[in-house]
């Protein structure tokens, strides 16, 4: 193995201490990707209370089971954001299938189309959240404030084809929120969870 593809130090070490059952690196996780986790878990579930919760549950499991994050396989937020996006299409599928139940009206297929829909926008969330900077920032001028490629490298002060090159990689990456077997889509990071 190369050191390229050594994991992260941090990962390595933050879950050493959890495996050692320090409780200030489990204050140290919270802080580091807890706003993160709650915003995932609520563009799935689109309550804060359930995102609340989901949110507490991931931390416990951080906590209660920190070997099943394996450093080798990837970066600890990658991990973390599957997990979080695991959980809530779980609680997703349970609350839709107990209203289902209670009110005897629409489908299972309506059902899985929602919580697929939940699954990849949370995915498209992370995506750009995780994004470089230069690529996002010219993906929200282009998106958000509607400007062309001409416009972003203006606004970018890049050329007008490294602002299109941004442009082109950054709807790459995020065109594998609706695929996430695509590669570099985190591990266990589908809607099928």
């Amino acid at each position: 193995m190369t050191t390229k593809d050594a994991p992260p130090r941090w990962d390595r070490k933050m879950q050493q201490r959890l495996a050692r059952g320090e409780a200030a690196a489990l204050g140290e996780l919270y802080d580091r990707f807890a706003s993160l986790v709650h915003g995932l878990a609520h563009r799935v579930l689109g309550d804060e209370r359930a995102a609340d919760g989901v949110t507490r549950e991931v931390f416990a499991h951080l906590w209660e089971h920190p070997d099943a994050y394996d450093p080798q396989q990837g970066p600890l937020r990658t991990w973390v954001a599957a997990l979080t996006n695991r959980l809530a299409v779980q609680r997703l599928r349970a609350t839709e299938t107990a209203a289902l139940a209670e009110a005897g009206q629409g489908s299972t297929e309506e059902l899985e189309r929602r919580v697929r829909h939940a699954s990849v926008a949370a995915r498209a969330d992370y995506i750009v959240q995780a994004m470089p900077a230069p690529l996002r920032a010219a993906l929200e001028l282009a998106y958000f404030q509607r400007r062309d490629y001409r416009q972003t490298a203006a606004d970018l002060g890049v050329t007008e084809d490294e602002a299109r090159r941004r442009l082109r990689l950054g709807l790459q990456l995020l065109s594998t929120a609706h695929d996430a077997t695509a590669p570099g889509a985190p591990p266990g990071y589908g809607g099928a969870a």
